[in-house]
């Protein structure tokens, strides 16, 4: 419960600092995950109290230094995460951020699931027909389930959408007996 805590307080933190710029900080600190979480040396020596703190701050600089241009604010938050050895909780601190940042934007994201794999065309006709019910912008990840056997379900949120032949089979089936 303690992580938790903590990424939520560093996550309202940043998303303070944002202000307007939420989303391309959001992008950034995305970025930094997954270069964190592809790179085990990497996040080895990011987290590892092994390490001296001069020597996490020296690495975190170049590799701030050869991403490019990052967000000033964001940039200071990681120097800052590293100073308090808190880069550990950076994964936590993303998806936290990420809900607020998609709550500041009037966002919600959900989960498509079909048997077969859907086109982007069908899957952003979706994703504005779930706004028009749920009267916020829909972000749709789509996901493939064979035991579907034909239409699809999507979860936005809490509730569920189910327009699957297997759910359509049951109903059937409960009302006939």
């Amino acid at each position: 419960m303690a992580n938790v805590s903590l990424a939520r307080r560093y996550a309202r933190a940043l998303i303070e600092l944002s202000g307007q710029r939420a989303d391309e900080v959001l992008e950034q600190l995305s970025g930094m995950v997954r270069l964190l979480e592809d790179n085990r040396e990497l996040w080895s020596v990011a987290t590892n109290p092994a390490f001296t703190r001069e020597q996490r701050s020296g690495v975190m600089e170049g590799v701030m230094g050869l991403l490019g241009e990052l967000d000033e604010p964001f940039a200071n938050f990681l120097r800052l995460l590293v100073d308090r050895n808190r880069l550990a909780f950076l994964p936590d601190i993303a998806r936290v951020y990420r809900d607020l940042a998609d709550q500041q934007a009037g966002r919600v994201r959900g989960k498509v699931t079909s048997a077969a794999p859907l086109s982007l065309e069908l899957l952003s006709k979706l994703e504005r027909s779930l706004a028009q019910l749920t009267q916020r912008e829909v972000l749709l990840e789509a996901a493939v389930d064979r035991g579907v056997l034909g239409g699809v379900a999507a979860q936005v949120g809490s509730v569920v959408y189910d327009g699957t032949l297997r759910t359509q089979l049951q109903d059937l089936g409960s009302k006939l007996q």
